[in-house]
Formats: structure tokens, C-alpha cells, sequence
């Protein structure tokens, strides 16, 4: 009987027919898959259809790696996870929980987890990371130390990106960015052209549209809306019910609330 040691002492294995990898004698590994010299597949895994595993990557658990898939690098996709469809896994990426990765790209760092979903041409790269209940797709990007977590959608052609958090119920989508330090959280949403950047914090059902920037020490919150070209900024709070809009800027220690609403190139001063 041959064995291998997949790092918890040798257990029953074969190298695969096509390309050489190891596969442990309890995983389902087909014809059609390449598994390099280099790469293993363990546990109660499953490889099917075209994909390939190779370079240094392993496939353990009770992972699924099938259609197109590549795995490749260091990757790992382990757990229970689902990688699929054209989908790339790569660098020292990781996947597993009950994660879905499906004609996405993971790669660098990044981890996907929990019961999260990457899918169409979305790519999570960097250190981000994805978790909880969130989806990303489309054409969105998550990277740097970006985390998008609970139940968060960031979709669209949508960015978030250095420290930047997207979690709870929030929503990012069409070409908006999230990025340096900002927060986007609650049931907030984040759209069309916005940008959330610096310290700023939009959350429970606030919106940020249109161009709107929202920036500094600025947050956003209750039922708030800021669009057109608005700009928020410095240590400014927009909450209640108000809506800011046109070419509004409102910066400095400015507070607006309760349905005040801002025309073009009104400009709103703190003390």
C-alpha cells in the first residue's frame, strides 16, 4: 500500500495520473483534472471536470474544485468550500468555510470564509477579506486590507479597498469606492459615482449617490441622503432626515439634521 504524509502523518494516497500531485486515497480526484507534481489533494475532497490544482496549492477537507477552476500557488481551499466555474484561486489565497468562489479571482493574501460568495468577474486580492453572509460579484474589487463582512452586497463595478469596512446590510454598487479608513455599515448604501473615504462613516439607512463625497471625519447616518455633488467633510454629521445635494459643501464642525435640504453652491460653515 502507498502512503503519504499530507502534514498529519502518512495516510493511504496515489499520485494522479495526469500531472503527478498527490491525491489521498479518500478523495475523489477525476481523469480529467491536472494535479501538478507539487500539489495535494486530501481528505474527502472532490476535483472534477477541467480544473486544475498545481504549483504548491492543496485541496483538502471536503472541498468541491470543479468546472475550470484553477488553484494554483499557495492557494488552499479547504472546509467545505466551492470553487468553480472560470474561477482562479492563487498567491497564498485562501478559501474555505462553507465559502463559494465561482468565475471569480481570490488571489495574494486574501481570504474568503464563513458562507460568503465571490462569483461573476468580482476579485478579492491584497489581505482583504470577505466573510459572514457577504457577496461580492459583478465587477467588483475588494482589496488592500479591506474587510467586507455580515451581510454585504458590493457589486457593480463598486471598490473597497485599504482599511475600509463594508458590513451588516450595507451596500455598495454602480462605480462607487470605499477606501482609506472609511466605514460603510447598517442598512446604508453607497452608489453611482460616491466615494467614502478618509475616517468617514455612513450607516443605518443613510444613502450616498450620484458624486457625492463624503470625507474627513464626516458621517452620515439615520435617513440621511447626500448626493449630486455634494461634498461632506472634516468632523461634519448629516443625520435625521435631511437630504444634501447639488454642489452643496458642508465641512469644518458643521452639523445638519431634521429635513434641511441644501440648493447648488450653498455652502454651509461651521464655527
Amino acid at each position: 500500500m502507498t502512503t503519504f504524509d499530507f502534514g498529519h502523518g502518512p495516510v493511504p494516497a496515489h499520485q494522479h495520473p495526469n500531472g503527478g500531485g498527490w491525491v489521498a486515497d479518500t478523495a475523489t480526484v477525476a481523469d480529467s483534472v491536472f494535479v501538478g507534481p507539487n500539489a495535494w489533494v486530501s481528505g474527502n475532497a472532490k476535483v472534477s471536470g477541467d480544473a486544475k490544482v498545481y504549483d504548491n496549492a492543496i485541496v483538502s477537507g471536503d472541498a468541491q474544485v470543479y468546472d475550470n477552476a484553477h488553484v494554483y500557488d499557495n492557494a488552499k481551499v479547504y472546509d467545505n468550500a466551492k470553487v468553480y466555474g472560470d474561477a482562479w484561486v492563487y498567491g497564498d489565497a485562501e478559501v474555505c468555510g462553507d465559502a463559494r468562489v465561482g468565475n471569480a479571482k481570490v488571489s495574494g493574501n486574501a481570504r474568503v470564509f464563513g458562507n460568503a460568495w465571490v462569483y461573476d468577474n468580482a476579485w478579492v486580492f491584497g489581505n482583504a477579506r470577505v466573510y459572514g453572509d457577504a457577496h461580492v460579484y459583478d465587477n467588483a474589487r475588494v482589496s488592500g486590507n479591506a474587510r467586507v463582512y455580515g451581510n454585504a452586497r458590493v457589486y457593480g463595478n463598486a471598490g473597497v479597498y485599504d482599511n475600509a469596512r463594508v458590513f451588516g446590510s450595507a451596500q455598495v454598487y454602480d462605480n462607487a469606492k470605499v477606501y482609506d479608513d472609511a466605514w460603510v455599515f447598517g442598512n446604508a448604501i453607497v452608489y453611482g459615482n460616491a466615494h467614502v473615504y478618509d475616517s468617514a462613516l455612513v450607516c443605518c439607512n443613510a444613502h450616498v449617490y450620484g458624486n457625492a463625497w463624503v470625507c474627513g471625519d464626516a458621517g452620515v447616518y439615520e435617513n440621511a441622503q447626500v448626493y449630486g455633488d455634494a461634498v461632506i467633510w472634516c468632523n461634519n454629521w448629516v443625520y435625521g432626515d435631511p437630504g444634501v445635494f447639488g454642489k452643496t459643501q458642508v465641512y469644518d464642525n458643521a452639523g445638519i439634521h431634521t429635513k434641511i435640504e441644501f440648493l447648488d453652491k450653498i455652502k454651509s460653515f461651521g464655527e
